[in-house]
């Protein structure tokens, strides 16, 4: 059991180190994110957004031609010569 807990220890000071030694060269880690990091988020956001908008324009495309057609067969009357408006 020892020897485990030995090797733990020596495994996260090794961790540890490589992560001290890759802030001194490289610097803190938000400012080692690349553009072509932010552009995938970036370019996801905007395909997110049109695909919301698409949906809310033709939801209300669809609910309004509903209702016109509600409206009209509403408004008209049908007779046996002919549909009359009144």
């Amino acid at each position: 059991m020892p020897d485990q807990r030995d090797t733990v220890l020596i495994e996260q000071a090794k961790i540890q180190r490589m992560r001290l030694g890759s802030a001194l060269v490289y610097g803190h880690i938000g400012e080692r994110r690349t553009v072509n990091d932010h552009m995938k988020r970036l370019m996801g956001s905007i395909i997110v957004a049109a695909i919301a908008c698409a949906a809310c324009v033709g939801v209300s495309f669809v609910s309004q031609l509903l209702t016109e057609r509600a409206e009209q067969a509403n408004a008209t009357v049908q007779t046996p010569t002919g549909a009359v408006t009144p």
